[in-house]
């Protein structure tokens, strides 16, 4: 059975997530991608492994992960019961529902009875008898705000989920939830938004604003914008890349133009001691404005390096104003 190193919390770098008693490490992994039925079980064993033992106490999935659908929330419940369970005290285990599930008129968007079957369903996958934070995973118009946010607050009241978080909510949604989530009694913990150097609309939107207004925590998924803030596609599209499956990451999107604004990126970066993947989760995180910032990887080795962010989170003036000029170009 995996044994934890003893020296696991020494390098990682942890914040309180809005006004609550929450710490929160500055990297978090998710297993949105390479967790799922057509990936290496030992390889998903390694990650978090290796995740745990850099301090890396946070893991984010939602009911959907795959392929399959389900699929990262099983495999992550299988590594639970044979190496995680006697630390499960020491992790923050986050799920979500609101997009597509299972067929029919239940399995999808914001009602009461389909997050409610939902979260059942993935606390069974997991083996888990709580996750410490459960999300609405997008807005729907056509479900009574009222209607979710209370099924949330009750999910919490069951015990559950300890906390309330919400995902892909823009500033206006995201302070009328939490004020209803107030009134209820559970205050609106954390707000997952999708953030990095190439989108940029939570800053055009004023939802950190809203955030800091709220008291709420902020954990950004994509910063890497899919593997484009790294040097992957410095040269072109490698074959198995994310940009080769046309999936999330379009490989037309990778335009010349595009690479070179990633280039001289990359020259700011090495500059800064840093790989251009690391700069990108600095940049993220710079004035603890976001809480958290969620990495995705398909190897150990690329968790080591992410970790490394924690050594070098400010940047000068002049820095910024750099990558500000290569961004508007």
């Amino acid at each position: 059975m995996y044994q934890a190193q003893e020296n696991r919390y020494e390098q990682m770098k942890y914040l309180r997530c809005g006004k609550s008693g929450i710490l929160m490490p500055r990297v978090a992994l998710g297993l949105w991608h390479n967790f799922g039925s057509v990936d290496s079980f030992q390889n998903m064993k390694e990650m978090i492994f290796r995740a745990f033992d850099l301090g890396i106490t946070h893991f984010d999935l939602a009911n959907n992960y795959g392929p399959v659908y389900g699929s990262a929330e099983e495999n992550f419940g299988r590594i639970m019961k044979s190496d995680m369970r006697p630390y499960r005290d020491e992790m923050l285990i986050t799920t979500k529902a609101g997009y597509d599930m299972w067929p029919g008129p239940y399995g999808d968007h914001g009602s009461r009875k389909y997050l409610m079957a939902s979260l059942d369903q993935s606390l069974k996958r997991m083996k888990l008898d709580y996750v410490d934070i459960f999300y609405h995973h997008r807005p729907d118009p056509d479900t009574p705000l009222e209607e979710t946010m209370g099924a949330l607050s009750d999910i919490v009241r069951q015990g559950k989920a300890l906390y309330v978080g919400l995902s892909n909510y823009n500033a206006q949604q995201t302070r009328e939830a939490a004020e209803i989530l107030k009134q209820n009694g559970t205050p609106l913990l954390i707000h997952q938004p999708r953030y990095s150097m190439l989108d940029r609309w939570v800053e055009d939107d004023g939802l950190l604003d809203a955030l800091s207004e709220i008291g709420a925590g902020c954990i950004c998924f994509s910063p890497l914008k899919q593997g484009i803030l790294t040097d992957k596609y410095l040269h072109g599209v490698p074959e198995h890349s994310r940009a080769t499956r046309n999936h999330f990451l379009k490989k037309d999107s990778i335009t010349p133009e595009l690479i070179g604004k990633v280039s001289d990126l990359n020259e700011i970066a090495k500059r800064r001691g840093q790989s251009l993947a690391q700069m990108a989760l600095s940049w993220v995180l710079r004035g603890d404005r976001v809480t958290t910032v969620l990495i995705g990887a398909s190897r150990p080795e690329q968790i080591e390096d992410n970790v490394k962010v924690v050594q070098n989170l400010c940047f000068t003036d002049v820095e910024l104003d750099e990558i500000e000029a290569i961004l508007r170009r």
